[in-house]
């Protein structure tokens, strides 16, 4: 599938719990959608993911991240080779770049 937002928004259905959500896409996705974190906020969970763009620049940047050693990110690339996607408890689903 397409990994623009836009177009996974066109044909995404509609989610009844953040289950139903993830597995659609890990179906969509396979090893591109990966699991990022929880955020808990008056007691509602949200699930971050990751949809990888372009997995060498993503595995360098997340190997940059866990590294020990001060980096820098010198330009947008390293945003544009994933997209975050934020899946709630009750299945919504929000975007972000």
């Amino acid at each position: 599938m397409d990994n623009d937002q836009h177009f996974i928004s066109e044909r995404m259905p509609n989610f009844n719990n953040h289950e139903e959500a993830r597995e659609w896409f890990k179906e969509q996705f396979d090893n591109k959608f990966l699991f990022r974190s929880i955020n808990e906020d008056e007691g509602k969970k949200t699930f971050f993911y990751h949809i990888v763009k372009n997995p060498e620049v993503y595995n360098q940047y997340m190997r940059n991240f866990a590294s020990p050693f001060e980096h820098e990110i010198t330009n947008m690339k390293t945003f544009e080779s994933y997209t975050t996607v934020e899946i709630n408890e009750d299945g919504e689903v929000n975007f972000t770049i």
